[in-house]
């Protein structure tokens, strides 16, 4: 399966984006898919996760400020993000794998390109 993020951009604290992982070559409805982010520095980390049945996880720091939705007839995962604040700053990107949800990058075999998500204060 092959996977492209989209949707980043630059924004002030307290806005919102909206993440896009699109998909192709490969049965995208049955994988488990996760976004990932990786600050300037620092090791890349699990955002937020959404299995096959639409079961979602998200760390902490996001609970209640992004959430993360699928729509398979278009092949996508979506990553929503309000309440934005200057430490989401970071290079997100989405992974997948067809069979179940896992938290570190090495999990996923299938990636996306990553997009760019700068907050300003």
């Amino acid at each position: 399966v092959q996977l492209q993020a989209s949707g980043g951009g630059l924004v002030q604290a307290g806005g919102s984006l909206r993440l896009s992982c699109a998909a192709s070559g490969g049965a995208f409805s049955n994988y488990a898919v996760a976004w990932f982010r990786q600050a300037p520095g620092k090791e890349r980390e699990f955002v937020a996760s959404i299995n096959w049945s639409g079961g979602t996880i998200e760390i902490e720091s996001v609970k209640g400020r992004f959430t993360v939705s699928r729509d398979n007839a278009r092949n996508t995962v979506h990553l929503q993000m309000n309440s934005l604040k200057p430490e989401d700053t970071a290079v997100y990107y989405c992974a997948a794998d067809p069979v179940r949800i896992g938290v570190t990058p090495r999990h996923y075999d299938y990636w996306g390109q990553g997009t760019q998500v700068t907050v300003s204060s």
